[in-house]
């Protein structure tokens, strides 16, 4: 298909496609590549107390599993591997634009602004974009693009722009 023009912003790294709203509880969804191949599921586990995703690859081993975090001050998710957690997502107190914070277990802090629920926005880690989102680099009704960085932990990434997309509901 080849629908996503390159952003000069990211240096050359990967593309996915994904579809808006991306999966529902209950519901699978895929991530695809710029030519719609299916890269990553994202499973919208059901009959849970709160909101939960698990990121898989092809062969169905889990990358990252994200859950929304009940009887917090302000709305948090969480992203974990192997039961430990990686980062945890929350919306930024102050602020015009959507802005949120992303904690990283062990390493450096990202930053994600922008108009998440437009899907057009950047994750930065100080100065440096590591990833774009945006809907307009395809034609196809209900998808949006991120674009990430080469060497960046796509599924890290993949795994805060689901947790964005499902805080951005509410």
């Amino acid at each position: 298909m080849g629908l996503l023009r390159h952003n000069d912003d990211v240096p050359q790294g990967r593309r996915f496609r994904m579809r808006e709203k991306l999966a529902s509880i209950g519901d699978d969804s895929w991530i695809e590549d710029e030519q719609g191949q299916r890269l990553f599921k994202v499973d919208g586990k059901a009959l849970r107390m709160r909101d939960t995703f698990v990121l898989e690859d092809l062969s169905g081993n889990e990358l990252a599993k994200i859950q929304e975090k009940k009887l917090s001050v302000r709305d948090k998710m969480t992203v974990e591997r192997d039961g430990r957690t990686l980062a945890t997502i929350h919306k930024a107190l102050v602020g015009i634009r959507d802005r949120f914070d992303i904690d990283v277990e062990g390493g450096e802090g990202l930053k994600a602004k922008g108009n998440v629920v437009q899907h057009e926005y950047e994750i930065k880690r100080d100065d440096t974009v590591v990833a774009t989102v945006s809907r307009k680099w395809f034609r196809v009704r209900d998808t949006y693009g991120v674009e990430i960085r080469s060497g960046e932990d796509e599924a890290l990434l993949l795994a805060v722009t689901v947790a964005l997309d499902e805080m951005s509901r509410d």
